[in-house]
C-alpha cells in the first residue's frame, strides 16, 4: 500500500450504501458547517463518475459535486478535490481525466490495469491538499460494499485505508430496505475497515422520524455503530451532482409558467445549466422518443458523444420534431450548439469517420481532428442581435468551456467569439455552460418567452420563486437532525 503521512483527526470519510444514498450533500454540510466554525475546509473525492463538470479557475475539469462542496467550504475549487474523474461514453468506454486533464477513452479492463499507477495520483492529491486545509472530507462513490472490486476500489476502500479516518455511512430511506442496506454494508466491508465505520445516518425521509425508533434501536445492536440521525428529504438550492437526479425532478403540469422542453439526450452532460430555470419556468425533460409537444422553448443540452446522441435524435424522430416546429426559441449548449448546425465532420475522435449532417438551424460547421479539449473559464460580451439578445447586447457574461472540436460560424455570432445567432434570432447556440447563472441572458430569454406567451402583459408574467441560501439551509438542517457532537468528536474537536 502506498504511504501518505496524515494527521487522521483532519479527516472525516462519508461513505455510501448505493450510489445517490446522500453522500454529496453530507459532505457539503460539513464542509459549511466546519467553515462556519472558522476552520479551513477541502472536500476530496479520489475518483468520480459523473458527466456533470466543472471547469477551476485554472483550467481544470473536475466533478461539479466537488465544486459544489468546496463552494460550500468557501474554498476556491482545485483539481487534487478531484484528481480522477470519469466521464461515461456509453460503450463501456470512459474519457479518463487526470488532475483536470483529458488522459484517454479506455475501458474499465483498461482502467483497472492502470490501477497502481492512479493510487499514486490520489496519494499526492492528498498531501497537496493537506498543504492548505486544516479539515478534509472525504467522499466515496456508488456503493461501499463493492465485494468485487475491493482490491482496486479507489474511491471507497483504498482511501478507508490509506487515512484510517473515521468512516459515516448513509443509506437512503426512498429506495426501501435502508436497515437492511446498513447492516449488510457494514457487514460486508472488509475486516480492517469495518472497525473505521462510526455512524450512520438515513437520508431523505419524508415522515415522522418516531416511527423509526425500534429499528433504529436494533440496528445500533446489529451493527454496534450509533445512528447519529435521520435527515429528512430535503429539495436546495444547490446544483445536482449526476444525471440520476433527473428522476427527482418534477414532471407536473406547467400551468401559468412557460414550458421549457430539454432534450434528455443519452449521453446528457451538465443538465445543473438548466436548475436556474427551475424557479420560474416550468422545465420538461423530454426523451427522445417522446412527442415533443408545443413547449414555449427548447434546449439541447451538452453531450458526451455529439456525434452518436445527434445519430439517434435523427432515427428516433426527435431531430424532425424540433425542425417542425414554427416561431419557437431554440437554444443548443455546447454539444447542443454543435447539433443544431449545418454538418459535424468527425475524423475519428468520436468513434466515426466522416460527414454528418446536423439540424441546420445555424449557419456552422463542426470539425473533430484532435483528442483535445478546451476547459477553460470565460468572460465573454454580447454580440448578438434578434429579439432576446438585443436587450443586453454589449453586457458581459460568464461561463465555462468543456469540449472537444472546433466551430467555424458562418452567420452572426453570439458572444464575441463565441456560438451563432440564426437570422431570425430566436435559434442560439453557445459553448457557454453556465449560460443561465447570468442575470441578464436568463431574464431576456425567460422575458422574451413569457411577453410571447401574454403578449397583454409584458414583463409581469415571470414570476420568480423566492432563492434562499441552499448551503446554509443544508448546515441548518444537519445541525437540527444529527448528532453534531459525535461528529466533532470523530474529528478531534470538543
Amino acid at each position: 500500500m502506498h504511504g501518505i503521512s496524515v494527521l487522521m483527526s483532519r479527516f472525516l470519510v462519508v461513505l455510501g450504501t448505493t450510489s445517490h444514498s446522500g453522500k454529496s450533500t453530507l459532505v457539503a454540510a460539513f464542509c459549511r458547517l466546519l467553515s462556519d466554525r472558522g476552520f479551513s475546509v477541502a472536500p476530496f473525492k479520489s475518483q468520480n463518475m459523473s458527466l456533470n463538470s466543472w471547469v477551476t479557475s485554472s483550467g481544470a475539469e473536475i466533478g461539479i459535486a466537488q465544486a459544489v462542496q468546496a463552494w460550500a467550504a468557501r474554498a476556491e475549487p482545485n483539481e487534487f478535490m478531484n484528481p480522477i474523474l470519469l466521464k461515461p461514453k456509453g460503450d463501456r468506454t470512459s474519457q479518463v481525466i487526470v488532475l483536470g486533464k483529458p488522459l484517454a477513452d479506455k475501458s474499465a479492463e483498461e482502467y483497472y490495469r492502470d490501477i497502481e499507477e492512479l493510487k499514486e495520483v490520489v496519494d499526492s492529491s492528498l498531501k497537496e491538499l493537506e498543504k492548505d486545509y486544516e479539515y478534509i472530507i472525504v467522499e466515496g462513490a456508488g456503493g461501499a460494499a463493492e465485494i468485487n472490486l475491493y482490491e482496486r476500489d479507489l474511491a471507497n476502500i483504498y482511501v478507508a485505508r490509506l487515512l484510517q479516518a473515521p468512516i459515516i455511512l448513509v443509506g437512503d430511506i426512498e429506495r426501501g430496505g435502508v436497515f437492511a442496506s446498513l447492516f449488510g454494508t457494514v457487514a460486508l466491508l472488509p475486516e480492517d475497515v469495518r472497525p473505521l465505520v462510526r455512524g450512520l445516518v438515513i437520508n431523505k425521509f419524508r415522515g415522522d422520524p418516531a416511527i423509526l425508533g425500534s429499528g433504529l434501536e436494533s440496528l445500533e445492536e446489529l451493527t454496534g455503530v450509533p445512528i447519529l440521525g435521520v435527515l429528512p428529504y430535503l429539495d436546495l438550492d444547490i446544483p445536482s451532482e449526476d444525471s440520476v437526479s433527473l428522476g427527482d425532478k418534477s414532471a407536473g403540469p406547467a400551468g401559468g409558467q412557460v414550458e421549457i422542453a430539454v432534450i434528455r439526450l443519452p449521453r446528457i452532460s451538465n443538465f445543473t445549466d438548466f436548475e436556474p430555470l427551475e424557479r420560474s419556468a416550468h422545465v420538461r425533460y423530454v426523451n427522445l422518443d417522446e412527442p415533443l409537444g408545443q413547449p414555449d422553448a427548447v434546449i439541447i443540452p451538452g453531450t458526451k458523444n455529439t456525434v452518436s446522441d445527434l445519430q439517434e435524435m435523427q432515427a428516433k424522430g426527435m431531430a424532425d420534431q424540433i425542425k417542425s416546429l414554427q416561431g419557437t426559441p431554440i437554444l443548443g449548449i455546447c454539444g447542443g450548439y454543435q447539433i443544431l448546425g449545418r454538418e459535424i465532420i468527425d475524423c475519428g475522435i468520436e468513434d466515426t469517420m466522416g460527414t454528418v449532417p446536423g439540424l441546420g438551424l445555424l449557419d456552422v460547421v463542426t470539425r473533430f481532428d484532435l483528442y483535445e479539449k478546451r476547459t477553460v473559464q470565460v468572460k465573454k460580451r454580447v454580440t448578438g442581435g434578434g429579439p432576446i439578445l438585443e436587450k443586453i447586447r454589449g453586457q458581459e457574461v460568464t461561463g465555462y468551456e468543456i469540449h472537444m472540436g472546433v466551430t467555424s460560424s458562418g452567420g452572426e455570432i453570439a458572444f464575441g467569439d463565441d456560438g451563432a445567432v440564426a437570422e431570425n434570432g430566436i435559434v442560439i447556440g453557445t459553448y457557454l455552460h453556465g449560460i443561465f447563472d447570468n442575470e441578464n441572458f436568463r431574464d431576456a430569454f425567460l422575458d422574451y418567452l413569457y411577453e410571447r406567451k401574454n403578449p397583454c402583459a409584458p414583463g409581469k408574467g415571470r414570476a420568480l420563486a423566492p432563492k434562499g441560501s441552499g448551503f446554509q439551509e443544508l448546515a441548518q438542517a444537519v445541525e437540527a437532525n444529527l448528532d453534531l457532537e459525535k461528529v466533532w468528536r470523530m474529528l478531534g474537536l470538543d
